[in-house]
């Protein structure tokens, strides 16, 4: 097979919030899978990534948390790279938009097309804020969807009902920053005429041609893809802004710009490019090896983004003249969680930070899971009982009964050491015929983009060695027929070992603990299917149980964090008018309290508690342990050393099994958000409040 240099992307992230496992089932974990299986079969590859850090999303993040956009990219690239680290998905480089590189980049691609006749300079009526004395960008325009008439539409896109949208088609646009209707107002922006491409555009999708040459192969796009994009193309394209007025993002590098800033769909796509930039630097490679000539680009994307990757984007690469378009765009449906759909703003997803956290020994059985029921091309859901189901009756007694009977097996008869193969039978034939047909079965699911099916061919071969064992049953045979159990346990643990490679793209946490096991070390996908991996005498180890059986008090524990979100996710009041005055107290009733200056001198989160932190805190007149739900606003670190208004009389109580000793007291802005009660400085642990 000839070797081919692939560029893979993985859409960037917005550092504007941490990850859920619908993204990680429609992008991140099926592009890892596809790009190991690559590394495996020694193709040349650039795995890219990155956090997208503009945009108005983030914007409206920092207003509402009350920070500045660049403490909010830098808080979530951190929560956003270290999860991918930790469950174990690697790219080649995880980059930031925020880069010095990537602003250079995106302004010098802007600026070719610029001078290329590429774009168009118009002036457009655009919504404008006259409370905010501000341009509204399309995300800070919400109204009714014209379409679909979902009440919560945003100015680009419905969320409902996926439907592209201009906020000037909006049914009662309403501005998301003084939450009135916005006006109408003349502002000049730099447009890309799309509609001057519909004729490359169409063939290139529909029939893999571009220049009169065979670029891709259609039928390797999923339908959804081809649909959604051949849709947009039949009903006409249409001019669409690439800069807006903003003052967050890539500066627009012309004198004329007035401070305007590139549209996230050009800046954010560049990404991709400047990113593949610095690993070239970073390891001493040609980054014009990777985006031009005979490189496959490859795009994995969740289904909301297939417009700007199979057109607006495709668009802005050829109009640059030099640089190739992609090969394919594997996108995923949507990602459901226990019978209802994802949602950020509801609180309604498993983060995987928090599940990384609670169960950091369970990757494989995450990613097992999620690549069973995977969005390739529907929407799926997510429970924890098929969770619990998929790990006990397929990871546990199909994969982790034959590798532990095998390796048992062994040391039991062998001492750890590998049998000789002796006489085979014609059973034995066809076993041995049967494995060297996986590797080649897989390969051809994978290079489809069907890895849900790739994957439940890597566990037949799990199941083909249950069934060789149950049928030739060793255990027994072994009393009458000790040569013929040799051969049959040489068979097993060939099986054993090609489980351990074939694993690699999909479960590589197992498949290391696996290889570390029969002392193999990882190679090409070519050796796969060979029935002498393990050489006769061999000294083989027996792991400990691959995957402990998840027990339903994880399920039930799982289901009432959910429960919890809801509960706690109370719809917050933006500029909420202050709370009229309470009921007359007497001075009596407040001189009972005892409040107090106290210095937190240690703080940690309580676990399986979102909302708590828990806290031990000097009073001046002792050490006592507070539990306090101010974790969404402040970490453990920010909160040691501070000193702060304590109720200390409150009766204890217990909260998740801690007692409480006392009450941090708090002030509350008009959006809801907590801050300490800080006094001024040289006021120690112990001065009363009065």
């Amino acid at each position: 097979m000839t070797k081919s240099r692939y560029t893979v992307t993985a859409a960037l992230p917005y550092a504007n919030g941490p990850l859920h496992l619908g993204h990680v089932a429609g992008v991140y974990l099926p592009a890892d899978i596809f790009v190991r299986f690559l590394r495996m079969n020694q193709h040349d590859v650039a795995f890219i990534c990155g956090s997208d850090e503009h945009g108005a999303a983030i914007t409206l993040r920092a207003k509402k948390e009350g920070i500045t956009p660049q403490e909010i990219v830098d808080k979530y690239d951190k929560m956003i790279g270290d999860s991918f680290k930790k469950f174990n998905i690697h790219f080649d480089i995880y980059h930031r938009t925020s880069s010095e590189l990537h602003h250079k980049t995106a302004q010098e691609f802007f600026l070719k097309l610029e001078q290329n006749g590429k774009f168009v300079e118009e002036t457009t009526q655009q919504f404008f804020d006259e409370e905010f004395q501000q341009f509204l960008a399309d995300r800070y325009v919400t109204g009714e969807c014209p379409k679909c008439h979902n009440p919560n539409a945003y100015g680009d896109q419905c969320e409902k009902c996926g439907s592209d949208l201009s906020p000037t088609e909006l049914i009662n646009p309403v501005s998301t920053l003084s939450g009135k209707t916005p006006v109408l107002k003349s502002t000049s922006h730099w447009f890309l005429p799309m509609d001057r491409h519909e004729e490359w555009l169409r063939p290139w999708i529909k029939d893999g041609i571009l220049d009169g040459k065979q670029q891709h192969d259609p039928k390797e796009w999923r339908n959804q893809v081809l649909g959604q994009a051949l849709s947009w193309i039949d009903n006409g394209l249409h001019a669409r802004a690439m800069t807006r007025d903003l003052d967050w993002g890539v500066k627009v590098p012309l004198p004329s710009a007035n401070g305007k800033v590139l549209y996230v769909w050009l800046d954010a796509p560049i990404g991709y490019i400047s990113a593949t930039k610095q690993w070239a630097i970073d390891n001493n490679k040609n980054w014009e090896d990777y985006w031009k000539g005979d490189t496959k680009l490859i795009h994995f994307i969740g289904k909301d983004n297939i417009v700007f990757h199979t057109i607006i984007f495709p668009i802005l690469l050829k109009d640059h003249g030099d640089l190739i378009l992609p090969d394919n765009v594997p996108a995923y449906e949507f990602l459901n969680l226990e019978g209802d759909k994802l949602s950020t703003s509801r609180n309604w997803a498993v983060w995987l930070h928090e599940y990384l956290e609670r169960y950091p020994d369970k990757l494989d059985e995450l990613k097992y899971t999620l690549t069973a029921i995977a969005p390739e091309t529907k929407d799926s859901e997510f429970t924890w009982k098929e969770y619990q189901a998929r790990v006990n009756n397929e990871l546990g007694a199909i994969l982790g009964n034959f590798v532990n009977r095998a390796l048992v097996l062994t040391q039991k008869y062998y001492g750890g050491k590998v049998p000789a193969l002796g006489a085979i039978t014609p059973e034995d034939e066809a076993i041995l015929a049967e494995i060297k047909e996986f590797p080649q079965r897989i390969s051809k699911l994978i290079y489809a983009y069907k890895l849900r099916d790739a994957q439940v061919e890597v566990m037949n071969l799990a199941r083909l060695g249950n069934k060789y064992l149950a049928d030739t049953e060793p255990w027994k045979l072994v009393k009458t027929d000790e040569k013929r159990v040799e051969t049959i346990m040489h068979i097993a643990l060939q099986i054993t070992a090609n489980l351990s490679l074939i694993l690699e793209p999909f479960l590589p946490t197992t498949a290391a603990r696996l290889r570390n096991c029969l002392g193999l070390d990882l190679t090409t996908w070519e050796e796969i299917g060979k029935t002498d991996l393990l050489a006769v005498d061999t000294e083989v180890k027996t792991p400990d149980i691959l995957f402990p059986k998840i027990e339903d008090t994880l399920v039930e524990a799982e289901l009432e964090i959910l429960k919890q979100s809801q509960q706690n996710n109370k719809p917050v009041e933006t500029n909420k008018e202050p709370a009229s005055q309470k009921a007359a107290t007497t001075f009596d009733l407040f001189s009972a309290m005892d409040i107090r200056l106290g210095t937190i001198t240690a703080a940690e989160k309580v676990k399986k508690a979102d909302k708590l932190l828990q806290l031990t805190v000097d009073t001046g007149i002792d050490t006592r342990t507070i539990i306090s739900g101010i974790a969404e606003y402040y970490t453990p670190e920010e909160v040691v050393g501070k000193t702060v208004a304590v109720l200390l009389n409150l009766e204890p109580r217990k909260i998740r099994g801690v007692e409480s000793q006392g009450m941090i007291l708090m002030a509350e802005d008009e959006n809801g958000k907590l801050s300490f009660m800080i006094p001024e400085k040289g006021f120690k642990a112990g001065g009363e409040i009065r």
